[in-house]
């Protein structure tokens, strides 16, 4: 069936639904029938395609040729080990992909867009992925559609196709059937999954879900299950390809002096081998492989923490951005406020009220009253407001007088409307009241005032003078410099069609005050900013005086900062703005375009930008910010869509929160990279030792395997999984062009690096004062444990002694687990050939311990130092 040829009752009737939607039983049945409202990703590799995809690397292959070729020559046990190993990495790489996997899945269900529909004549908010067939979808400007449907009553909606016709144009749809064949794009009475509604308002009859909608029917050329690399993953690939490429011409030079070495009695099949295998292990050994699933992993563990504290992360690459977050360009109302707004002072009929002191009675009462509810699309279900706080505030305001919004509006039917937009900032309804059309009209004082050609005063109407329009300008200063949100509500009697150029000639009512409170904990969040380096500001739709009292209130604003309308940026040029922009701390009443070009003019500063906002006008903005910030209860889907994390409670605290988590994340990230790059130095700086100095080499290649697989995974992960410091936020916020890989890091890496190696070559000396098989022993087992040790010098920039031992249990644990396994293979004789180690004497353990220790007291003597330093 084409659903835009019939009309919207044959629609209706087709489902056997009304108006007034599903019932929640049906809905239920319907969903179990044809399931939910998604779209089915790409088909996803399995765990065992997970696994064998483990073995795709051109060093394990090295490695298994290596291996077979031992066993046909009959070194049995040497094969196994090996095997055990690379089995073993691959079940660890395995785990390890499908654990950072289901991280993002859940990221991705928590972000998932809601949508309003009719159930059982209720207008209920439910997840995307529970709208059915038959449902009855609302949409207003904001929302993201999340289903095919058949517009069943129109409200000037217009909607952004682009993601399924590629047309960057808004689409202006409409009612009645369509005769004929119609293509995608002209079928004006449908709406379709992916798009975005830019204005107006619509009743939509879902007719497809999932995989029926147009969106599903190309949904093959989508796979949303590929991940995209970080700029930091990225460009660790980089650093490892350098860094393999390096240990690779020295992985050739440590083969040709092995081969060397070991061909003094002849060249053999044995001795190629066992120099090849020698030299592969050592780059399996130095090549930190895990690097990328550590730092996914890592970054995955960090955003579930933030999602825990209300900051969901789209992409993994903000949480990076979010350590780097200079300034912090914030809306108040929600976000800086506590978003229940609530009516303060009501100006009607020349005298202030409160809402107690409205008189349903009362004509001109009567008519704000209607204004205030007919004149909204919020509702009140269950205590809980759905739509705009300022318009269920409005709703609130009536119930305190025992009024019953939904009888009025089941009553009175609204004819046509014009919905609220920033460039009007003004919404219009039309009405039959009493027999007489009338076009109700609420918004913002300087939009509505000017429109207004005559004052309802007592039971009168009479042409409103300047001396009245000083007075409500009066009054609406006064309600401002109270920090009081105002609307205007104004009316007019008149049977034309509603259009934009006829709203105009209206009847003015009254004002009404509202007030959202600062959120208590805005100020210590705000004081928080401040301290880490970030400058906060206040963008708001309020007039300057009301913005500036909250931004006061709160300590975004400050002696000497300034606070300048839209009007007054559009007046500037790029370099006035440039010479001021440090001391402008709130800007008021300002457009999208305003929004883009501060956010322009701070980055051309150098700085990250973060943005937040709820509106559709607000999505251009967040997507040009660096770090763009979504609402999640008041955010309309469009913004949701182009941020690049969501706030599940409004709360600019919880920014402060997700900035000190991101900056965790990159430290971590950058301690374990620091222990596996350090340790693997240790390794390549001892058998380059050896080889020069023409000493037997230190390790068998099972050895460098063990050492690979023990120490370059639990102890990385267990940094990564280290708490946050107190100190986080007394720093400045990272340069963003400044890598990982500075100058400093480089010589902190190689500086413990040589270390480690330096207590290892000790070991490997005094073994060989015994024999080869002893030295190489001792070599292993003291480079292993002091890579254990080391893991605790890699968790902060301060000692042990400040952070506390047992503060990451991880790291305990991680350290525990590998002395296990290295003590069995060390003191389990069953062990020994398969491990190619020897029994130690009782006093040999004693100086493994020591010298494994040895660097972990002289980098901790050092932290010790520099904190004593620092205080």
């Amino acid at each position: 069936m084409n659903w835009y040829q019939i009309s919207e009752l044959e629609a209706l009737q087709s489902y056997e639904v009304t108006t007034s939607g599903l019932s929640s039983q049906r809905a239920k049945e319907t969903l179990e029938k044809n399931g939910e409202n998604v779209l089915v990703e790409g088909k996803r590799k399995n765990a065992f395609q997970m696994f064998l995809s483990q073995f795709a690397d051109l060093l394990v292959i090295i490695l298994i040729v290596a291996a077979i070729i031992s066993m046909i020559s009959g070194n049995i046990e040497s094969t196994i080990v090996i095997f055990a190993v690379i089995i073993m990495n691959a079940i660890l790489g395995t785990v390890q992909h499908i654990k950072a996997q289901k991280s993002l899945d859940s990221l991705k269900s928590l972000s998932s867009p809601g949508a309003k529909v009719i159930r059982d004549g209720q207008k209920v908010e439910i997840d995307s992925r529970h709208v059915v067939e038959g449902d009855i979808l609302m949409l207003e400007a904001g929302d993201l559609v999340v289903a095919d449907g058949r517009i069943i009553h129109n409200y000037s909606l217009q909607v952004n196709e682009s993601s399924l016709t590629g047309e960057s144009t808004n689409v202006e749809k409409e009612e009645g059937a369509i005769l004929g064949e119609a293509p995608l794009a002209d079928r004006k009475n449908m709406v379709f999954s992916g798009s975005l509604v830019t204005y107006g308002r619509a009743m939509v009859l879902v007719t497809a879900t999932g995989m029926n909608t147009e969106i599903g029917k190309i949904a093959s050329l989508m796979n949303s299950a590929k991940e995209r690399k970080t700029p930091l993953q990225r460009s660790l690939d980089k650093f490892s390809s350098r860094l393999a490429l390096i240990i690779m011409l020295i992985c050739a030079v440590v083969f040709g002096l092995s081969l060397w070495q070991n061909s003094k009695n002849g060249f053999s099949a044995d001795v190629i081998l066992n120099s090849l295998m020698y030299a592969v292990a050592l780059a399996v050994a130095a090549i930190p492989e895990a690097l990328g699933s550590i730092v996914t992993i890592v970054q995955a563990m960090g955003t579930q923490k933030m999602a825990k504290e209300n900051a969901v992360i789209k992409d993994l690459k903000a949480v990076e951005s979010l350590g780097c977050v200079s300034v912090i360009c914030s809306d108040k109302t929600g976000t800086l406020t506590q978003n229940k707004m609530t009516v303060q002072r009501i100006y009607v009929d020349g005298e202030t009220i409160t809402e107690a002191g409205l008189d349903i009675s009362k004509w001109l009462h009567r008519i704000l009253i209607y204004d205030m509810v007919l004149n909204n699309d919020s509702s009140i279900v269950d205590g809980r407001g759905i739509g705009d706080p300022t318009e269920y505030a409005l709703i609130e305001c009536t119930r305190h007088i025992d009024l019953d919004e939904n009888i009025i509006r089941d009553t009175i039917a609204r004819m046509d409307e014009l919905a609220f937009d920033s460039d009007r900032k003004m919404m219009s309804t039309k009405y039959m009241i009493h027999g007489v059309p009338h076009v109700l009209t609420k918004g913002a004082l300087d939009s509505i005032l000017e429109r207004c050609v005559s004052i309802a005063d007592g039971d009168s109407v009479r042409p409103i003078t300047p001396e009245d329009k000083d007075r409500i300008l009066k009054k609406n200063m006064e309600f401002s410099e109270q920090g009081l949100r105002v609307l205007t509500f104004a009316y007019k009697e008149s049977g034309e069609e509603l259009t934009v150029e006829n709203e105009k000639d209206f009847i003015f009512i009254g004002l009404v005050s509202m007030m959202d409170p600062p959120r208590e904990e805005s100020r210590q969040a705000v004081a928080d900013a401040f301290r880490a380096g970030i400058k906060p500001i206040m963008i708001t739709g309020d007039h300057k005086i009301t913005a500036s009292a909250i931004a006061k209130q709160i300590g975004i604003m400050n002696d000497g900062d300034l606070a300048v309308t839209g009007l007054e940026l559009d007046a500037m040029s790029d370099e006035e703005l440039d010479k001021i922009i440090d001391r402008i701390s709130v800007y008021a009443r300002v457009s999208p375009e305003n929004k883009i070009r501060i956010v322009e003019a701070w980055q051309k500063k150098g700085n990250i930008v973060s943005m937040t906002g709820d509106g559709v006008n607000d999505a251009p903005a967040l997507k040009k910010a660096d770090i763009g910030v979504a609402m999640g209860i008041t955010g309309t889907e469009v913004s949701k869509d182009a941020a690049s994390m969501i706030l599940q409670d409004d709360d600019f605290a919880t920014i402060i929160k997700a900035v000190a988590n991101g900056r965790n994340v990159y430290r971590n990230i950058k301690n374990s990279i620091l222990y596996l790059l350090s340790g693997n130095m240790a390794a390549i700086f001892t058998v380059l030792f050896a080889s020069f100095a023409a000493l037997p080499v230190p390790f068998m290649p099972v050895h460098l395997l063990f050492i690979n697989l023990l120490t370059d995974s639990l102890p990385a992960l267990a940094i990564g999984m280290e708490r946050p410091e107190k100190g986080l936020l007394d720093q400045k916020p990272r340069d963003p062009k400044q890598g990982i890989l500075t100058r400093d890091f480089t010589m902190l890496m190689f500086g413990q690096g040589a270390l480690i190696a330096v207590s290892v070559i000790t070991a490997f000396l005094l073994g060989l004062k015994i024999n080869a098989e002893t030295a190489s022993t001792m070599a292993f087992a003291t480079l292993t444990l002091s890579r254990l040790f080391h893991g605790f010098n890699c968790r902060s920039k301060s000692s042990i002694l400040k952070i506390g031992l047992f503060s990451n249990i991880y790291s305990v644990g991680a350290f525990l687990a590998g002395l296990v396994l290295l003590f069995s293979v060390l003191l389990i004789p069953a062990l020994y050939g398969l491990f190619s180690v020897v029994a130690l004497e009782p006093a040999q353990y004693g100086l493994i311990a020591a010298l494994a220790f040895a660097p972990t007291l002289i980098i901790q003597i050092i932290k010790a130092i520099a904190d004593a330093v620092r205080k």
